[in-house]
């Protein structure tokens, strides 16, 4: 018996030095001390887990001002560490920090939320990775910590300090000096995402002075509805100028992060709403390998707007440090698939070989009443024009929420734009994020709300990180599953879904149009009467008459043809004929065109043959009883 014990004594050592495992008593808790890709890193264990395995999170400088960790841990909590010293929470460092989080939370089985703590230049590391994952922070506590590196190590530090600062970062000194994302800046989604913080701090502090650190970032959190606490600790003795002092009261920073970390809730896996496929490889191989790219963002609003797509052109620069990207934000307002597969070539691929398509449609898609065969043309013209375009590029479909896709998915029913937009990423197999399931089944998960968090299909900014984090756990799995060795190979395209569909689309100009009897085109056209429209749409050519009976002829090869205008308060109506057949009559009018000259994509015919045609438009007598005239504007033709 004895033998034995000495046998798994010896193995239970040979293991811990093979992996660089060493296992100690510290405070009277185990802490296991391990290498975490290649830096020191140790999680301290409790002797009794409290429920859901909450934890805390230090940043530099660990072992100063143990006492509330201790606490934590005889209340069940883990405390954890990797050492990033001297990397200043630099996006270098936010890297480890996102790998460690995913280590600790996937393999360590952690909660999925975690109160972060940061001594003095640690406040640089947890608000940079708080920031990044807000929706993955249960609180913060900070003693006297930097929010500003202009402060510290700029002004009160050494000169030592600020260079390690500038080679962390890869910046040159007039770079630090015009850094906008300190601790104390961008802090909207942290609020959002209502994460308490908390400061204890020295009013003798020299070193880090309050008026430049801890007091501007709480004011700045305040006015934006955060909830913050400021403790000075007065008791005791100061050294260190003021920034060395007593923490007269643990057990209440202890109650603070236990009251903000439990109960622990377990939440939904954003990877159940992924099909990956393909997933990035080809992109990621030609960022790391190639060091350059070009990612291209193509949807509506919600694409268009500040918000996720910023986090996302963040991350991949943060993921490919070495890697000059050019990103290109083809969102435009109430715009969807059909619109996409007609502005994809001007506004994206003329600009050069995309590596990475990101395309959202489904909202758009349901409130401007495209057909599911128009559904599907869309989004093929979308998707196999941009495989034709370049062969080795990836293409990633996301669907954002509205609350008539959630009223579908709470009825047991998957909306008939998702179907259709999934058929056709499943039939090219490029990889899809379903955020219009993932946000209604978190809501009837009770982790969220629509009314109070997520507010609108546009979203408020913490439904914006919502998107993000799932967008993150999609990039960030891509990463780990592709091989940076291998060759990427070029797709060969299977037979069109459609024959019909739209990857052939493209603008034709307006200079085109002939034979014009009472239509004009303006060089630069813009409202004249004061009615708003979409920026794009404005000081581009138009071919205009506000005339009835006014006339054009336009010769065209191709399967189909449209036409993009601006639906205005006077939008009238239009008769027109293809090779001599009369079509039904088109209201040019919509439900906003009292408020907004809408850019509007109308489709006359998709299914010609494909030869050359001839289209003849001519304005009609009748008009909307809610227009006020007989206008037509169109800014282009669209032909596939």
């Amino acid at each position: 018996m004895l033998k034995i014990r000495y046998s798994v004594l010896f193995l239970f050592t040979f293991l811990n030095l093979a992996f660089g495992q060493k296992t100690e008593i510290v405070r009277g808790f185990t802490r296991e001390s391990f290498n975490f890709q290649g830096k020191a890193a140790w999680l301290m264990k409790p002797k009794v887990p409290a429920l859901g395995n909450p934890w805390v999170w230090r940043a530099h400088f660990p072992d100063w001002h143990t006492e509330a960790d201790s606490i934590l841990l005889q209340r069940g909590f883990h405390v954890a560490y990797v050492n990033t010293n001297d990397m200043f929470g630099s996006p270098a460092a936010m890297q480890i920090w996102d790998d460690f989080y995913n280590y600790l939370v996937s393999e360590r089985r952690l909660a999925t939320k975690v109160a972060l703590e940061g001594v003095s230049r640690g406040g640089l590391y947890i608000y940079a990775w708080a920031k990044r994952n807000p929706l993955q922070v249960s609180c913060i506590y900070a003693e006297a910590p930097v929010c500003d590196i202009k402060s510290w190590p700029l002004k009160h530090g050494s000169k030592a300090d600020w260079n390690l600062l500038l080679k962390s970062f890869g910046f040159k000194d007039a770079e630090a000096l015009d850094f906008s994302d300190n601790p104390m800046d961008n802090l909207k989604g942290l609020v959002a995402c209502k994460v308490p913080i908390l400061h204890v701090i020295s009013l003798e502090d020299k070193i880090v002075p309050n008026e430049e650190n801890t007091f501007r970032l709480v004011e700045n959190y305040i006015k934006l509805g955060g909830k913050a606490t400021v403790w000075p600790m007065t008791k005791g003795e100061k050294s260190l100028q003021g920034h060395h002092f007593l923490i007269e009261n643990p057990e209440q920073i202890a109650d603070f992060i236990e009251q903000n970390s439990s109960p622990t809730k377990i939440l939904l896996d954003a990877r159940y709403y992924h099909q990956e496929r393909t997933g990035l490889s080809n992109s990621f191989r030609k960022f790391k390998k190639e060091k350059v790219g070009r990612v291209a963002f193509m949807g509506g609003s919600i694409t268009e707007s500040p918000g996720w797509r910023d986090k996302f052109m963040q991350l991949l620069e943060e993921k490919f440090p070495d890697t000059k990207f050019e990103f290109i934000n083809a969102g435009i307002a109430s715009t969807g698939s059909t619109p996409g597969a007609f502005r994809l070539q001007s506004e994206v691929f003329a600009k050069g070989k995309i590596d990475l398509l990101l395309e959202e449609a489904a909202v758009n898609d349901r409130t401007n009443g495209f057909s599911s065969a128009a559904q599907i043309r869309g989004m093929e013209g979308i998707v196999r024009h941009a495989l034709e375009h370049n062969p080795l590029m990836n293409v990633l479909v996301m669907h954002f929420i509205d609350p008539e896709k959630m009223a579908d998915y709470n009825a047991n029913k998957e909306p008939e734009e998702i179907q259709n937009h999934n058929s056709v990423a499943r039939y090219y197999n490029v990889g899809v994020i379903n955020l219009a399931k993932e946000v209604t089944d978190r809501i009837n998960a009770g982790e969220f709300n629509w009314k109070d968090d997520f507010k609108d299909l546009h979203p408020s900014a913490f439904g914006q990180e919502v998107y993000f984090r799932s967008m993150k756990t999609f990039l960030n799995d891509c990463y780990k599953s592709t091989d940076f060795s291998a060759t990427s190979v070029p797709r060969i395209l299977p037979q069109p879904i459609d024959d019909f569909s739209y990857f052939r689309g493209d603008y034709f100009s307006v200079r085109n149009a002939k034979l014009l009897k009472n239509w004009k085109i303006a060089d630069a056209w813009k409202p004249s009467d004061g009615v708003s429209t979409r920026k794009q749409y404005v000081d581009i050519p138009a071919l205009i008459s506000t005339e009835v009976g006014a006339e054009f002829t336009l010769d065209f090869t191709g399967t189909a043809i449209g036409i993009c205008i601006a639906s205005g308060p006077d939008a009238g109506v239009l008769e027109y004929s293809i090779d001599g057949k009369i079509y039904p009559k088109l209201d040019l009018y919509t439900q906003w065109s009292s408020f907004l000259h809408l850019p509007w994509y109308l489709m006359l015919d998709d299914q010609l043959k494909d030869k050359r045609h001839k289209l003849t438009v001519k304005i009609d007598r009748e008009k909307n009883p809610k227009s006020l005239g007989n206008a037509c504007r169109i800014f282009y033709f669209l032909v596939n």
